[in-house]
């Protein structure tokens, strides 16, 4: 099973472009061209949650004026918020359902963003995954205009993010934050990930089953039955070593890791995990390669000329560097090491 994310990202806009994006929300234009995805003959499923009551450039305006705040030429009048989900969540969903999502993301900016600053709030049916727009106009509670306050920096924006997938979660269990949580420091551990455990708990099971009932006369086929089990054992505990190190847990106390690069037949000194200060660590021992999944980390080491994996995942941003190679699963990663090949890199 994929893992579902809530996603919830903000965009600010200043002047004439403020018509564009009322233009793309509200449906104004007979055609999209430079938008493809639309779908015009399925937009008479989207949908409003607010709607807008005058033009949005006009509505901005008024707010700003009754607030009594001063503007610039390149002063934010509007702020939007994009929410959705990954398709995999609205696989399978009634369109009730679906309203549901979106009225509980609706309820979470009204809670964290005066009701009355919301120009519109319209849920898009016609593209390929369902998501809402929301505009505000970006006034605080004390009557200023500050888009930069409001969700102007990356700390700002984390909170927001941390906040909106701590509201969301609460009615839908599967959802999971869209950054790492050796960001955020989230203990949460989604259903799925409980689920595959338990499968890798009872397949690990049936191989102690298999090893111990091996004697003089079934050794052959035994082992055939065993090799056949760790094929698809060994990669599933690796991806579920990947996936729980998001959440600062372990599944199993076995390096797995190590034991990969052996069969591999890759030579190394030593393979070092968890480290706090990893920069330092690096240094220290004289790294050759660093294997990370954490966006922050990997740009402090990069300034060492270290080169570095980048186990992404969707949610982090992606870095651009000669001494950086994004990998997406441990086949990736032992390759390159094997190799040490990085004339693809971009």
């Amino acid at each position: 099973m994929k893992a579902q994310y809530a996603i919830l990202r903000f965009a600010k806009y200043k002047g004439p472009e403020i018509g564009n994006i009322e233009a793309h929300n509200e449906r104004t234009k007979e055609k999209y061209a430079s938008n493809p995805d639309v779908d015009i003959s399925r937009s008479k499923y989207n949908f409003h949650l607010i709607e807008p009551e005058r033009k949005y450039r006009a509505e901005a305006e008024r707010q700003i004026k009754e607030a009594g705040c001063r503007t610039r030429s390149d002063s934010v009048r509007v702020v939007e918020a994009l929410v959705t989900a990954t398709p995999e969540f609205f696989q399978g969903k009634k369109k009730s359902e679906i309203r549901a999502y979106f009225q509980e993301a609706l309820l979470f900016l009204q809670q964290n963003q005066d009701p009355k600053t919301i120009i519109s709030a319209v849920v898009h049916m016609d593209e390929k995954t369902p998501h809402m727009h929301l505009s505000f106009v970006p006034l605080t509670a004390d009557g200023r205009l500050s888009a930069k306050e409001i969700v102007g920096n990356k700390k700002k924006l984390t909170q927001w993010q941390d906040k909106f997938w701590e509201h969301m979660v609460r009615k839908y269990p599967d959802l999971e934050r869209g950054e790492s949580a050796s960001q955020t420091g989230r203990d949460h551990i989604p259903p799925r990930v409980f689920k595959e455990m338990t499968r890798l708990t009872k397949q690990k099971a049936k191989l102690e089953e298999l090893l111990a009932g091996i004697g003089a006369f079934n050794a052959k086929s035994k082992a055939a039955e065993i090799a056949a089990l760790l094929d698809k054992y060994i990669p599933a505990v690796e991806q579920m070593h990947s996936t729980l190190k998001k959440y600062q847990v372990a599944f199993t106390e076995t390096t797995v890791e190590n034991k990969k690069l052996k069969q591999e037949k890759i030579k190394f000194d030593d393979v070092i995990y968890n480290q706090s200060n990893k920069v330092e660590t690096c240094l220290k021992l004289k790294a050759d390669i660093v294997i990370e999944d954490n966006y922050e980390n990997i740009k402090e080491i990069i300034k060492t000329n270290i080169k570095c994996l980048y186990l992404r995942d969707i949610s982090q941003p992606e870095i651009k560097s000669k001494y950086v190679k994004e990998v997406h699963n441990w086949g990736e990663i032992y390759r390159y090491i094997k190799t040490m090949d990085w004339s693809d890199m971009k």
